[in-house]
């Protein structure tokens, strides 16, 4: 079965941002569209309708902006589905049979970022494929030639391969270019370990370690995707920050997700947080494989 490029939507500037964004997406990996309305009854006085009616506005809805996508994009298979219920499960649900799933996001800063806190984050540290947030107000003009597809690379071989794997996907697809990311801070003294100073002396440094670390992480892509032009970054600094420094000139911005659970629910990692807040464009979070 091909997996769909799956969008949430509810009707607002920003999910139907997300909707025009998975379309061009579906669109470039010549896969199906499915857009997906979840809705809970919730009786009020304020509200006309009983079950049923409110179950047809959903219906309405959703299906009126399937008609539209599809409208733009002649010969893209959509289709539509409202489904009553929580609206985490349904999405974390979405998430599981689709190739990605792209939502909204209501914009910068820490109070109004990316739904921090509320369905967004719940459903990217649940999810079991990658998620994209799109801000309201996404614009098709910044996908162009000479935007990147920047992703970070932390760790081993294995330990960012999945997060890597969609970069190079997503700008195969676009004829992009990826920028791959590794950051890197000196560790105070007493970490260093006699066989971590043997391995850097071996390298040369500190910064010839990481670069070398990065190549290897990358080698595999780059001969699975021997037409993506890739420039491997080594910088100085915070991971976060260093996405960050770079995403102005990026169409997306690709980071793997550290989630991990507390008492008060599913956290993501504090990379990912980092960009999410305060990226300009698009960002994909990408669960280990």
């Amino acid at each position: 079965m091909t997996r769909p490029i799956t969008a949430g939507v509810d009707g607002s500037d920003e999910s139907l941002a997300a909707l025009a964004w998975a379309a061009r997406e579906a669109v470039r990996r010549g896969r199906p569209l499915r857009v997906v309305q979840g809705w809970e009854y919730e009786p009020h006085e304020a509200l006309d309708g009983d079950r049923d009616t409110q179950a047809r506005w959903a219906g309405e809805a959703v299906s009126t902006a399937a008609r539209k996508a599809a409208e733009r994009h002649p010969g893209l298979e959509v289709t539509a589905d409202a489904v009553e219920g929580p609206v985490v499960d349904l999405l974390v649900a979405a998430a599981a049979e689709a190739e990605l799933l792209v939502l909204g996001s209501r914009g910068h800063g820490p109070v109004v970022g990316f739904l921090l806190g509320s369905v967004g984050q719940q459903v990217i540290a649940e999810a079991a494929r990658p998620v994209v947030l799109v801000r309201a107000g996404d614009k098709a003009s910044a996908e162009v030639a000479g935007h990147e597809i920047v992703v970070g690379q932390q760790g081993g071989v294995e330990d960012s391969a999945a997060a890597l794997g969609f970069a190079f996907e997503t700008a195969a697809a676009r004829g992009a270019t990826v920028r791959a990311v590794r950051a890197w801070t000196l560790p105070p003294v007493f970490a260093y370990s006699p066989g971590s100073l043997k391995l850097l002396d071996d390298a040369g440094g500190p910064e010839p370690f990481e670069r070398k670390a990065l190549a290897e992480a990358l080698q595999p892509w780059r001969d699975r995707f021997p037409d993506v032009h890739v420039v491997e970054h080594i910088e100085m600094g915070s991971a976060g920050q260093v996405l960050l420094s770079v995403a102005a000139r990026a169409q997306l911005v690709v980071v793997g997700r550290r989630a991990h659970r507390t008492a008060v629910g599913a956290r993501i990692g504090s990379v990912a947080h980092g960009v999410l807040h305060h990226a300009p464009c698009p960002v994909a979070v990408v669960p280990p494989a």
